[in-house]
């Protein structure tokens, strides 16, 4: 057990095991802030480094590079910046000069969803646009929104049909306000008052939003939570690069502390959160030892993993092996297995895939299954329509007989607690965000060179978009 304290308030934080290829070690320690530790035991020096030793800003190994940086190796997951002022000097640390008046924000980052039908469209676009979910080689970069244009479409018709299947929107933003709302309480019981905001990706009320009203509320220390478990560069990276776009362009918001939370799979409480839930089904089968437990993530391109070093496809694969750890533990050795949902486009995505497993399964003589959403911390499309509708019924005729799903995390108390401990643990960490000067979104002032650029990519984009690869992918809505 580890006690911190943070401006006066004495906390207690029980540190989790985690299970990983690579964790820092006490080596790694750099300095602190704010921070006053007591060891109960000898044996919790190598703990607290996984909180009190966030990574140098200026490591070379290749691990973290910055303060929003992330490798495929960096599979631990905790606050990942720089802190600085007060050196490590044995067990107790603490720096006698600290801010007693902050204003401490929470910033919870999600995906969106649109509302109603009529935003379908809109929302496709958005998500399209985004130059980490369609990656386009810089040359053909002036495409990605003519390009998002089209898709979002041609694919809006059919997203609206899952739309309206759920009640006509996706319940996205409802689920993430009641849970920002119930972070601020559970955080006010541990005696730390914050301000909790959502920002979203993709929808109202957009991340860039929510930045300005931490502007306007006079933020000075501010944590960033995505509600994502597992770090992507489609996700947390994507959320994470609007930040730095912003903060970059800001004088008051470069002087924010800032410590964003990377992934928090690996959490002690997360895990116990997602074993609870997955028991409690099990028990509606007649023969709970009888069922497969089916793990559905939500995929990713293979070359974002191969290519750009995602870290998502590590991470998913080591939380599997904690749940299924913890669930060992308690006695329960069910069969399990993973795949990935949720492919579009005709490029190759993570294997194997959630549709083609079910129907292997049946096949195998799988009789019971319990669905277990991995990715999600909260119902929508992806839980309510796609496993709910889609996969159920293409179990259901692949030969399954019984069908369970576990709900996702949602408010569970025990899961919010743990992510009240977890912006706790990460406070001490913040540090004024440096974004790198370079951007993705290059101008190109030379208009011959522009000219080039525009017509062959023209000629490139005509060619694709009419290859029967490509046409085949939109006739099977695949795009």
């Amino acid at each position: 057990m580890i006690a911190a304290s943070y401006n006066g308030v004495l906390y207690n934080t029980r540190f989790q095991r985690c299970h990983s290829k690579i964790s820092p070690s006490c080596s790694e320690i750099r300095s602190l802030t704010y921070v006053t530790c007591h060891s109960d035991s000898n044996k919790s020096t190598s703990q607290a480094s996984l909180f009190l030793c966030p990574a140098s800003t200026n490591r070379t190994n290749g691990m973290l590079r910055g303060p929003f940086s992330w490798d495929k190796r960096d599979l631990v997951g905790q606050a990942s910046y720089s802190v600085g002022t007060t050196t490590l000097d044995g067990i107790h640390l603490e720096n006698p000069s600290h801010v007693a008046e902050e204003k401490v924000g929470v910033l919870l980052l999600n995906l969106g969803g649109p509302e109603t039908l009529n935003d379908v469209q809109p929302f496709l676009f958005n998500l399209f646009a985004d130059p980490d979910i369609i990656r386009l080689p810089r040359l053909f970069r002036f495409l990605q929104k003519p390009l998002a244009k089209l898709i979002s479409v041609l694919r809006a018709p059919k997203s609206k049909e899952g739309y309206a299947a759920i009640g006509g929107g996706s319940p996205l933003r409802k689920i993430t306000d009641d849970q920002a709302l119930a972070l601020k309480v559970a955080l006010e019981a541990k005696g730390l008052s914050s301000n909790v905001y959502v920002g979203m990706r993709y929808w109202y009320p957009f991340t860039e939003e929510a930045i300005q009203q931490i502007k306007r509320d006079g933020i000075t220390r501010l944590v960033v939570l995505p509600l994502y478990p597992q770090f992507s560069i489609s996700t947390t990276g994507s959320s994470i690069r609007v930040l730095q776009q912003v903060f970059r362009e800001d004088e008051y918001l470069s002087s924010v502390l800032v410590s964003v939370i990377n992934s928090w799979y690996q959490r002690e409480g997360y895990i116990k959160s997602m074993a609870d839930l997955i028991e409690k089904e099990l028990h509606s089968f007649s023969e709970p030892e009888e069922a497969m437990i089916f793990f559905s993530a939500h995929g990713v391109p293979v070359s974002y993993v191969e290519e750009a070093g995602d870290p998502y496809r590590d991470q998913m694969e080591d939380c599997i092996f904690l749940i299924m750890q913890e669930m060992k533990a308690r006695g329960i050795n069910n069969e399990h297995t993973l795949a990935y949902q949720s492919r579009v486009g005709p490029v190759q995505w993570l294997k194997p895939y959630t549709d083609e497993v079910l129907v292997e399964l049946g096949q195998k003589g799988v009789k019971s299954l319990l669905a277990v959403p991995v990715s999600f911390v909260s119902e929508h499309i992806e839980t309510l329509e796609e496993i709910d509708m889609e996969y159920k019924e293409l179990a259901l005729e692949s030969g399954i007989k019984n069908w369970a799903r576990v709900p996702a995390l949602g408010l569970t108390p025990s899961f919010i607690t743990d992510l009240a401990d977890a912006v706790i643990e990460t406070l001490p960490s913040a540090t004024a965000l440096y974004a790198p000067t370079s951007t993705s979104e290059d101008v190109d002032h030379d208009p011959i060179t522009y000219f080039i650029k525009i017509f062959f990519g023209s000629i490139l984009a005509f060619i694709l978009f009419f290859s029967p690869k490509m046409i085949m992918a939109f006739k099977n809505h695949v795009i």
